[in-house]
């Protein structure tokens, strides 16, 4: 009976310690600065998200927070390095959707992203948007579509596989167009090509793409929205154009290396969403076109597979493979 009272005694004792050796591991994260990773260029959503939100993060992190663009292989490159990396400190602000799809469309990726990565926080949603340079002769989804039937229509894409380039895809298995995809390294030169009319479509975030609808450098034709935007009430969606039931979009999160401690990314998820749910931000993203839609690791990591999976289909039927 004394044995048993000591063994309880002191089983009581470690997971009191343990409780608080949890806390203190909280409290002295981060000890460095934090590395945001956008394997993107300049520009783009992912990294308007993330010099949005850095100020606000580091000053509630007490720590600078460094927003590093790692572009290249459609996003790959900076999502490999994070993946790889050990310093508990660095992290990656990507197009969610975009990583999903990589696993299906590359033959060989240096990493899995179901595997190695972890999710911290989904922050923003933007649907993508269909523009056109404005002198293409078509003002809705179906005009488009007839004209691309008579004449080769340039679609550009910010990189094959990418998720503009997918939803475009899916816009053509269901309306029966056929484009001519023009594939750019990222969205800013697609978006600055087809408002010079190098090329004459674009299907791209709606973060990056409403400053020039609105200015009218490009002409909207649809929205990737099941129902349409209070900020851009007039433009349509593709659902009510006949592509019934049917999103896509940029879905921007965090993630982090599979490694990093669960009292990282718990901080780290809740300071993010606090930080993106500021009425400053908040506003700047609604201006914009996208809204704050947040997600907790668990939730983050559900949606992330569920996207895998639904790709997965999309890029089979297309036959879209890449070294």
């Amino acid at each position: 009976m004394f044995f048993k009272r000591v063994l309880t005694s002191a089983l009581a004792t470690l997971a009191v310690l343990g409780g608080a050796a949890t806390a203190n591991a909280a409290d002295d994260w981060p000890s460095r600065p934090i590395r945001i990773v956008v394997p993107y260029p300049a520009g783009g959503s992912s990294d308007i998200i993330a010099r949005l939100i850095s100020q606000q993060l580091g000053a509630a992190l007490k720590q600078t927070v460094i927003v590093d663009n790692r572009p290249g292989a459609n996003g790959n490159l900076g999502a490999s390095q994070v993946a790889q990396a050990t310093d508990q400190h660095t992290f990656l602000l990507c197009d969610v959707g975009a990583l999903a799809i990589s696993p299906s469309v590359y033959k060989t990726l240096t990493f899995d992203p179901s595997k190695d990565l972890r999710g911290v926080s989904m922050l923003a949603y933007s649907p993508h948007i269909l523009a056109v340079n404005p002198s293409v002769p078509a003002n809705t989804l179906s005009e488009l579509v007839a004209l691309a039937g008579k004449q080769p229509i340039s679609f550009a894409v910010t990189a094959i596989g990418s998720a503009p380039h997918l939803a475009g895809v899916a816009v053509e298995q269901a309306t029966k167009a056929k484009w001519l995809y023009v594939p750019y390294k990222g969205g800013s030169q697609a978006v600055t090509d087809t408002m010079g009319g190098q090329t004459q479509v674009i299907m791209n975030g709606m973060l990056a793409t409403l400053p020039y609808v609105k200015s009218g450098k490009l002409k909207a034709i649809a929205i990737s929205k099941r129902e349409r935007m209070a900020a851009v009430p007039d433009i349509p969606t593709l659902a009510e154009q006949g592509m019934t039931g049917f999103e896509s979009g940029t879905w921007q999160g965090v993630m982090a290396p599979v490694g990093t401690p669960d009292a990282a990314v718990t901080r780290l998820s809740a300071e993010l969403a606090r930080v993106i749910a500021s009425p400053e931000i908040k506003a700047k993203l609604l201006e914009q076109g996208a809204e704050v839609v947040v997600q907790n690791p668990k939730e983050l990591d559900t949606f992330f597979n569920g996207e895998r999976k639904r790709w997965a289909t999309v890029v089979e039927k297309g036959n879209i493979k890449l070294d």
